[in-house]
């Protein structure tokens, strides 16, 4: 597959643009960590928002979608589509209550909810196991789908293929720090976005696959249009939906769908100018995430299923490339005309560039900030906490492109990050509402789902992969909450400020009250309404999946099915601004 000239100039310009945005804000973002971590906290709502949804749209989450729509068909995409529900979660709950924290990285909230040892080695331990073990997984995943990607369309062997899309990265990230991620997300966005649809239009009408109706009616792609997995078949509908809805998205800690929120969509968060322009971002990116991204890929994924109906079609067109249903995507890509290629190729690699520059920030900050500054060098100046998050960036970038060069499937590698985080999301949902929580609480979840996940990846027990989710689930869970009773709650003066300054609604704050009043300190009253806030999660959700499925539905040409779910899109739109006026 050889680029045109075109095609290279679009590739070229784009790289150089963004290597000039990571000029350009470079020493404003070098004058502190908190310019550096998190743009001055003064971003504006929808330019976090589209950064964020920006950051989801990696290179791998296409290569995820077309297998998922392969194997599985629509329907499959419930295992991250559940995920909608702790997305709307943390909009109208957590989003306000993360931003009132006031805290410089999600971790430095152990340390403001817990007290004594135990918070600072949670801090301390997940600066390093979120910050570099889990992060890297997640970015070797993204450099996994480059080199597929870089296989296909470039013939270039993998090591070339991380090494060539690393280095800019790595240069605007290392200098122009989180507002440098954010000015270049929101470009990086709007090319990608054209590039996908754009692709999506000329694929579908390729002479091989014959324009929407011919694809939709084809004998591969027919029986996988549904949006809901067959009722009949008992053990599909468990593992595409039931688990999903009733399990996952309460219980498993995943990056970017953190219940309760977390990681580098808690650091765009704690960015913002205020509270609202918090929620206002977060509801923006889950808006777009899951209702405006994923008909284009799934369109492709479609058509791959008629020029390459099996693997099989697709290794004897690709001989050197890493195979696996996820390469469907990449070998559609190599249909495309001059111009249009170089468009696709520079979305893709602004895809790559925007997830990964994301992940270098928000791990050199655990690093940087909750690791080095806390435990190591707690006088280092802000200049050399800078410094110590470049340099961060850089060995978490050739980290990640080494474990990428092992790596064969990014549905194998989301498996793996569902299960490691098994059982501890409940924790992150409960700790801001249930005052017994404390630290032993959260290390017990962390350490019993890892020990389960290995056990399940290492010893073979014959179960289905969302067996093993399940029960690690339940042995997590049950694990956290005993020991959150046998040990001590944590100290009642920590506590209170924590309450004073987030002032969070919920019964599971009143035997504390009483507590709090026997030592003679006053908490204060919060203003919150959960009522409210709830009703406006539960529209947020309809709105969403009506919106997906409606937009659905105008591609498969069923437009009284269309019409209906806009409409019911509308009025849950109406409601959640009548909502929010009375917040």
């Amino acid at each position: 597959m050889h680029l045109a000239t075109l095609d290279w100039i679009l590739i070229i310009s784009f790289f150089v643009i963004f290597l000039v945005i990571g000029i350009v804000v470079a020493k404003k973002s070098g004058k502190n960590t908190q310019e550096f971590f998190l743009s001055g906290r003064n971003m504006p709502w929808w330019l976090l928002g589209i950064s964020m949804v920006a950051t989801t749209f990696s290179a791998d989450t296409p290569n995820l979608v077309t297998d998922i729509v392969r194997q599985n068909g629509v329907s499959g995409n419930w295992v991250w589509w559940t995920f909608l529900i702790t997305g709307m979660l943390t909009v109208f709950v957590y989003a306000k209550l993360w931003r009132r924290s006031k805290v410089l990285t999600d971790l430095q909230f152990y340390e403001m909810r817990y007290s004594g040892k135990p918070a600072a080695f949670l801090r301390g331990f997940r600066a390093i196991y979120l910050g570099v073990f889990f992060n890297v997984m997640i970015m070797a995943s993204v450099c996994l789908a480059a080199i597929k990607i870089g296989g296909v369309l470039f013939n270039l062997a993998p090591w070339e293929c991380v090494l060539y899309a690393s280095i800019v990265t790595v240069i605007y990230s290392s200098i122009g720090g989180l507002r440098g991620v954010i000015f270049t997300d929101f470009l990086q966005f709007i090319v990608a976005m054209i590039g996908s649809v754009w692709a999506a239009y000329y694929i579908v009408n390729l002479p091989e696959v014959g324009g929407l109706q011919k694809l939709l009616a084809n004998e591969n792609v027919s029986d996988k249009l549904n949006f809901l997995p067959d009722f009949g078949d008992t053990n599909t509908l468990l593992v595409l939906l039931i688990i999903p809805i009733a399990v996952q998205w309460w219980s498993v800690w995943y990056p970017g769908a953190e219940p309760g929120g977390g990681g580098y969509i808690a650091q765009r968060m704690l960015s913002a100018k205020d509270e609202k322009n918090a929620i206002g971002a977060t509801l923006l990116f889950n808006i777009m995430h899951y209702a405006l991204r994923p008909w284009p890929w799934i369109l492709i994924a479609f058509a791959s299923l008629v020029v390459y109906p099996q693997l099989s079609d697709i290794q004897a067109q690709f001989p050197n490339a890493v195979l696996g249903h996820d390469l469907g995507y990449s070998a559609m890509l190599t249909k495309l005309p001059a111009g249009l290629l170089g468009l696709v190729v520079a979305s893709l690699i602004a895809a790559f560039m925007s997830t990964i520059s994301t992940h270098l920030n928000w791990g050199s900050s655990y690093i940087s900030l909750d690791f080095y500054k806390r435990f190591v060098k707690p006088e280092a100046s802000e200049k050399e906490l800078v410094r110590v998050g470049q340099l961060s960036t850089v060995l978490l970038m050739a980290f990640s492109a080494l474990l990428a060069l092992v790596l064969s499937s990014a549905l194998e590698t989301f498996a793996i990050l569902l299960q490691i985080g098994a059982g501890t999301g409940l924790i992150f949902i409960l700790r801001w509402f249930w005052w017994r929580v404390n630290a032993y609480s959260e290390i017990t979840g962390m350490a019993v789902s890892f020990i389960v996940a290995i056990v399940f990846n290492f010893v073979e027990m014959g179960l289905e992969p969302y067996e093993k989710l399940v029960i690690g689930v339940a042995i997590t869970t049950i694990s956290w909450i005993a020991v959150t009773f046998f040990t001590r709650p944590t100290d009642t003066k920590t506590l209170a400020n924590f309450y004073n300054a987030i002032t969070p609604y919920g019964n599971g704050w009143k035997n504390f009250k009483s507590v709090a009043a026997k030592a003679n300190i006053s908490l204060k009253e919060s203003h919150d309404v959960f009522t409210i806030d709830f009703a406006s999660m539960l529209l947020g959700i309809v709105f969403v999946y009506t919106s997906l499925f409606a937009t659905g539905y105008v591609i498969y040409g069923n437009v009284m099915g269309a019409t209906i779910l806009i409409g019911i899109a509308v009025i849950s739109a109406f409601f959640i601004f009548k909502l929010w006026k009375r917040k």
